[in-house]
């Protein structure tokens, strides 16, 4: 199973849903780091220290970091679903075929 970090935009439903799926994920309210804002680049190297790969909604900023060769543990760059069981269960098949996910982007798009 993975290890996450889920950045401040991340939905707690799908968060609860993939550690119910056996995943180690790690939220920024868990950090302490939504008192302030942080760069994005900020999150993507806490994530990164901390050996975790981030989860989030904002596809365009760490999708531009990835193809910048920032070294990162990995990215899931996810579509908004508000059927947030089934954005869980996407998230949980994408990162089974992805071993490692160290450097790697995956995208998961919300279905009809």
């Amino acid at each position: 199973m993975a290890r996450f970090y889920s950045n401040e935009n991340f939905p707690l439903p799908v968060v609860e849903a993939l550690r119910r799926l056996g995943h180690d994920v790690l939220t920024t309210p868990e950090t302490g780091e939504t008192v302030r804002a942080q760069p994005d680049a900020a999150v993507l190297a806490f994530a990164t220290t901390a050996t975790r790969v981030l989860l989030t909604l904002n596809r365009r900023h760490f999708i531009r970091l990835h193809l910048d060769g920032i070294p990162h543990a990995g990215i899931v760059a996810c579509t908004f679903d508000p059927a947030f069981e089934r954005l869980a269960l996407r998230i949980h098949e994408a990162v089974q075929t992805q071993d490692p996910l160290a450097g790697k982007l995956v995208r998961v798009n919300r279905t009809a």
